[in-house]
């Protein structure tokens, strides 16, 4: 879908216009019955009106919402039902517009939520094109609107539906080596840098946990490094960002044992899609930060020589890990990653993984789990960028005491700890991985487990149904403002 911007909005053509309240609606030539309605319901505190006038659809959003957060989330799903509304009646372009007291921000969102909600997974359909959307374009009229505005937000839409398309698609065709030629097609469109790592050079390195997880599938691994490095970057240190990229996760000789457990596990990658897709955004975007992705990614099966409970591994750091279950497998690949990190003495490293169900137990699917080493201002910054995007995260206790369990008699840590939790020792897990040889934390972090909401079994409005590419818009609002 396209947006762009126009001067003024063409009356035959569908509309969305967005009020503070009814006092303008007169300003937009609009049949005078639909004017007295809007009138009229509006004091009834209605503030979604939708008129089908047969040769187009004239929608009014009427936004009283005092907190903006809560009205920018509003305002998206309001764009969610316009967006239902105009493709089911085939209508290809919609223009947005509103009254000078709203601002730019509000007409966005609207314009975000039709766009993110015209999303389709279709690769699969033999009648993908009867069932395509028909709504290819939103013009949107506002004095306040410039042109970046809008390729910024065509930017935005398109890098989250592209996560959404890594996870949606099957391991029968996203393997690791697959998902490295798709983020090698991101990086041609949009301008970072990438190099794969093959297994080879896996092996070489001693990335002992990448590796492990590899050992029961007959496909190889890959380290995929991208990097957004602009000649005027206004950082002197590099923001690293690691994704999980477990394209597909039975659960490995600790099999997944509960009924379904495994149906929705080709979205254990979306961590890496995150990543994938953020790179993708910032490139595009022009974004002067230096960032780079580390995505380590394999499937874990139970075949070949998979690897056991009670096996010890050599990590990349060098580091023994004892394993109490091999579908803690996540964290494994993520701490090669995190160890892998240190070198480019980063600013600061943020991991995105579907970690653990104990996060979804903990906050369900309304928001991500966070933790970290990194200064209070960093986190709450992220936090902000949460509730701006409503990709809200909730900030959990990283505690040295959460680290006591795990503890190992055979080697230096385990990579289960106890029944309790389950997230923060997940995190503890992790953040082991980001200290140097003398054990100092050799960089901030953060760890954002994204469990919960990166993939919907039902639709839930503009985030859509399966991968909704969580974590990509949240790091795309942090990020811009960090440049």
């Amino acid at each position: 879908m396209k947006v762009k911007k126009a001067a003024k909005w063409e009356e035959k053509s569908s509309l969305v216009i967005i009020l503070k309240d009814t006092e303008h609606i007169n300003n937009f030539h609009l049949e005078e019955k639909i004017v007295q309605y809007v009138i009229q319901k509006g004091k009834d505190k209605l503030n979604f009106f939708e008129f089908n006038l047969l040769d187009r659809m004239v929608f009014v959003l009427i936004s009283k919402e005092e907190n903006q957060n809560k009205r920018l989330e509003e305002l998206r799903k309001h764009g969610h039902t316009i967006s239902k509304r105009l493709n089911a009646f085939k209508y290809e372009n919609v223009q947005i517009t509103c009254t000078a007291e709203i601002s730019k921000e509000l007409l966005l969102a609207v314009a975000e939520g039709i766009g993110l909600s015209s999303y389709q997974f279709l690769k699969y359909f033999r009648d993908q094109k009867e069932r395509k959307n028909s709504l290819k374009e939103m013009i949107l009229v506002s004095h306040d609107i410039q042109k970046r505005d809008c390729d910024d937000l065509d930017i935005i839409i398109e890098s989250v539906c592209l996560a959404r398309d890594w996870v949606n698609e099957p391991v029968s065709f996203l393997t690791a080596e697959q998902f490295s030629k798709e983020l090698k097609n991101a990086a041609k469109d949009s301008g970072f840098t990438i190099e794969v790592l093959q297994k080879k050079k896996i092996e070489e390195l001693k990335m002992g946990g990448l590796l492990a997880v590899n050992k029961g599938s007959i496909d190889p691994p890959t380290f995929n490094i991208l990097e957004h490095k602009p000649a005027k970057a206004i950082n002197k240190k590099p923001i690293v960002l690691v994704g999980k990229g477990v394209v597909y996760d039975t659960g490995g000789l600790s099999l997944k044992p509960t009924a379904n457990s495994m149906d929705e596990m080709k979205c254990d990658m979306a961590g890496g899609a995150a990543v994938g897709a953020t790179l993708h955004a910032i490139a595009k975007l022009k974004l002067p930060i230096h960032v780079i992705g580390l995505i380590p990614a394999t499937d874990n099966r139970p075949g070949g020589n998979a690897y056991a409970p009670g096996d010890v591994l050599k990590m990349y750091n060098g580091a023994t890990v004892e394993v109490k279950n091999t579908d803690a497998e996540g964290r494994l690949i993520l701490a090669d990653a995190l160890t892998y990190a240190q070198q480019y003495k980063p600013q600061l490293v943020i991991d995105f993984a579907t970690l653990t169900g104990a996060a979804v137990r903990a906050i369900g699917t309304q928001a991500v789990v966070a933790m970290g080493t990194s200064d209070e201002q960093t986190m709450q910054d992220i936090v902000a960028s949460g509730f701006e995007t409503h990709e809200r995260v909730v900030v959990m206790p990283f505690w040295d005491e959460y680290a006591e369990e795990l503890k190992s008699d055979v080697a230096d840590i385990s990579n289960l700890g106890g029944p309790y939790a389950g997230q923060i020792t997940a995190g503890k897990f992790l953040e082991f991985f980001t200290k140097n040889a003398e054990g100092e934390h050799a960089y901030p972090y953060v760890h954002i487990d994204i469990a919960g909401p990166a993939f919907m079994p039902s639709e839930d409005s503009y985030r859509g149904k399966w991968g909704t590419g969580v974590g990509v818009r949240l790091m795309i609002n942090y990020l811009k403002k960090l440049a």
